[in-house]
C-alpha cells in the first residue's frame, strides 16, 4: 500500500482552539485527517504491542507552537513514520494498525455507528442488499454479502468489493478494491460527493486457473458467468464474429460453465482494462490502452496513427514507483478536494543487460500499482503452494526509502524468461 501525507490544514476544535491536521492518503485516495496527538497515542499503543525497538522513530513533541517550517518538517517525518510502519507485514496486517485507520476514517467523516442498508452490485447490475453497521469494515461487509447469496465459506475471499465510478457516457470504471482498513459505507458516501459510484462484487484473483475451483459450485459458477458475460459485452474480452456467435449459442442454451470455459480461451480473459492514458514508451506522450492480467501489463499504443501492441512481464520488472503531485487549486482548496496527478513508473529488463524506465500517466496509476502488487503476491503464493484465503499474503514487493517498490520475483528470472 502507498501511504502519503502530502499536505496539512489549519483547523479549530469545538472550543475554538487552533490545531494542525495532517491529511492522510492511502493508495492515492484521501482517507482521513489526523492530529499529531492521535498519531502519538497510536505510537504508544504500537510500542506496547510490538516493542519500541521494532518501530521507526516518531517525531518528538514540541513545547511551543510550531512555525510553518517546523510544521512542514513534522509532516515529512510523520509521513515517513507511517510509510515505514506499512512496510512491516506483521504490523500492516495487525488489528491495531487497521483499527486505527478505520477509526480515523470514522472520526474524520463524523460517522457514528448505526444500522444501515448497503446495496452491492454484480457487474450485470443485479443488486444485493445487506443490513450492516455503517462502520463495518470491508471484510465484514464482504462476508455479509457472501452469506446473503450463499457463497461457500471456502470461496468468499476469491471475491472482493470494488468501488466503481460511473463515467460520462454511461461507462463504468473500477476505481479501486476496498481494503480492510476502511468502511465501505463511509467510503461510498464520501466518493458520491463528487460523482456517482457504486460498490461491485468481482472475483479478486488474477490466475484464471482458480476458475476451476469455482466452476464446480453453482453459486460461484454463476458469479463467474455474470462477470464474463459483462466483460464480453463491454469488449474487455476480445472475440471474433464467429466466437461471439458461438458464445451467443452457449448463452441461449444456458450452458454457463461451457460459456466461461470457452471465454477463457479468448484474448484478455481475466484482464483488468484501464481507461485511456499516456506513456513515454516508445516515445513521449503516446496514447495507450493498458490491460493488466496473465502476469503482464499489455500496451496498445498509438504511434503515428498506427496501433502497436506489446507486453511487459511482471517477472522482468525490477521495481516500480508511484509519483504523486497535488495541483494548486485555483480556489485555494486543500485536503480531499485537491486534484492529484499520478504517474506509475517501472524499471524493465528490456534485454540481458539493459534496464529502462517506462512511465504511465493515469488517474488509475494507483490501481495499476496495486494490480502489479497483487499479481506478484499471487505468483509467490502459487510458488509456495498456498491457497486463496482470508489470511494476508506474504508481500512480494517491498518499498524502499525512496518510495520504490522492489519486486521480489524479479530475482527468479531464468534464461527462458529472457
Amino acid at each position: 500500500m502507498h501511504f502519503s501525507i502530502p499536505d496539512t490544514e489549519e483547523c479549530k476544535d469545538e472550543g475554538g482552539t487552533a490545531f494542525t491536521s495532517y491529511n492522510l492518503y492511502i493508495n492515492g485516495v484521501y482517507h482521513c485527517q489526523l492530529r499529531y496527538r492521535q498519531l502519538h497515542q497510536f505510537h504508544e499503543q504500537m510500542k506496547k504491542e510490538f516493542g519500541v525497538q521494532n518501530l521507526p522513530q516518531f517525531p518528538p513533541k514540541k513545547l511551543l507552537s510550531l512555525s510553518p517550517l517546523q510544521i512542514e518538517e513534522r509532516r515529512s517525518m510523520l509521513e515517513r513514520y507511517v510509510q515505514l510502519l506499512s512496510q512491516d507485514v506483521k504490523i500492516c496486517n495487525s488489528d491495531i494498525f487497521n483499527g486505527f485507520l478505520l477509526n480515523a476514517q470514522q472520526e474524520t467523516q463524523k460517522e457514528a455507528p448505526e444500522k444501515v442498508t448497503l446495496n452491492v452490485f454484480l457487474m450485470n447490475g443485479h443488486k444485493i442488499t445487506v443490513n450492516i453497521n455503517s462502520t463495518d469494515q470491508t471484510d465484514d461487509v464482504l462476508e455479509c454479502v457472501a452469506g446473503e447469496i450463499h457463497i461457500p465459506d471456502d470461496f468468499v475471499y476469491y471475491f472482493g468489493l470494488y468501488l466503481v465510478k460511473k463515467e460520462h457516457g454511461g461507462e463504468n470504471s473500477i476505481v479501486r478494491k476496498l481494503q480492510e482498513f476502511e468502511s465501505p459505507f463511509i467510503s461510498l458516501r464520501s466518493a458520491n460527493k463528487d460523482c456517482v459510484h457504486r460498490i461491485v462484487l468481482r472475483k479478486s484473483y488474477w490466475d484464471s486457473s482458480f476458475d476451476d475451483e469455482l466452476l464446480d459450485n453453482k453459486i460461484t459458477m454463476n458469479l463467474l458467468y455474470v462477470q464474463t458475460l459483462n466483460d464480453i459485452e463491454r469488449q474487455w474480452i476480445l472475440a471474433s464474429k464467429d466466437q461471439v456467435k458461438h458464445l451467443a449459442s452457449l448463452q441461449e442454451r444456458g450452458s454457463k460453465k461451457e460459456y466461461v470455459r470457452f471465454a477463457r480461451t479468448l484474448r484478455y480473459y481475466g484482464y483488468l482494462q484501464f481507461l485511456p492514458c499516456f506513456t513515454d514508451y516508445p516515445k513521449p506522450n503516446c496514447r495507450v490502452l493498458i490491460a493488466a492480467g496473465n502476469k503482464e501489463l499489455n500496451f496498445r499504443i498509438q504511434v503515428d496513427d498506427e496501433i502497436k501492441e506489446g507486453s511487459f512481464s511482471i517477472t522482468r520488472m525490477r521495481c516500480w514507483r508511484i509519483t504523486t503531485t497535488l495541483s494548486d487549486d485555483e480556489n485555494g482548496s486543500t485536503g480531499s478536494s485537491r486534484k492529484q496527478k499520478l504517474e506509475l513508473s517501472f524499471e524493465y529488463l528490456m534485454s540481458r543487460e539493459t534496464l529502462k524506465w517506462v512511465t504511465i500517466t493515469s488517474d488509475q496509476a494507483m490501481l495499476l500499482s496495486m494490480s502489479l502488487q497483487n499479481m506478484v503476491d499471487e505468483l509467490l503464493m502459487k510458488k509456495q503452494a498456498r491457497k486463496l484465503k482470508r489470511d494476508k499474503l506474504t508481500k512480494g514487493g517491498k518499498s524502499a526509502e525512496n518510495g520504490v517498490t522492489e519486486n521480489s520475483v524479479f530475482g527468479g528470472i531464468g534464461d527462458d524468461d529472457l
